[in-house]
């Protein structure tokens, strides 16, 4: 049941990839068309891992032995919330804006009020692996996760540079950090 239920959510994840790899493809293709801003592009290095680790983590699921309606729903809802965020950084064109810096700042509230509720959402779907799963990472999980939705709020609302800069650079290390911890293989 389980490979059935993830395809669809496997196919959103892919084409949140595909496109921040398209939005790259178009970078390389067409480098002066708009400056660079590199904090944008930590943010797109960042969605790309956070999409390749979501579909390593949902992989925990794989032992539930009755999908639920509501179940579903919500993995394919926290898959569409990654696809969003993954959209934003790239859009169709940038018509109206300088350059990805002017682009980044204008939709900043959406970009980190769905990272936010992203965050709030994986809150959720370790719970749903199970107490004893959830418990497994300690309290470090909770509040870093916290901690990370608030600072996503206060993102939404400031255009304060240096903020920016410290916390995509923050946010980067604490994936590494993360994913060198707790990665190692599916069982």
């Amino acid at each position: 049941m389980f490979e059935y239920v993830m395809v669809l959510a496997s196919i959103i994840i892919g084409l949140a990839i595909t496109h921040l790899l398209q939005g790259i493809a178009r970078l390389v293709q067409h480098p002066k068309r708009a400056p660079l801003y590199w904090v944008h592009l930590c943010w797109v290095l960042y969605m790309f891992l956070t999409a390749v680790f979501w579909w390593w983590w949902e992989f925990r699921f794989h032992s539930v032995e009755v999908w639920t309606l509501q179940l579903y729903l919500f993995v394919l809802g926290y898959a569409f919330l990654i696809y969003l965020v993954c959209a934003l950084l790239f859009p169709a064109d940038l018509e109206g804006y300088e350059d990805y810096r002017s682009y980044f700042y204008s939709r900043r509230a959406w970009f980190f009020g769905l990272q936010a509720a992203g965050l709030a959402v994986d809150l959720g779907d370790t719970l749903a692996k199970g107490t004893a799963y959830f418990a497994s990472f300690g309290l470090q999980y909770p509040i870093a996760t916290i901690s990370q939705i608030a600072l996503c709020i206060v993102a939404a609302i400031t255009r304060n540079q240096r903020f920016h800069s410290g916390f995509v650079v923050i946010m980067l290390l604490y994936q590494a950090y993360w994913a060198l911890r707790w990665f190692d293989t599916v069982s």
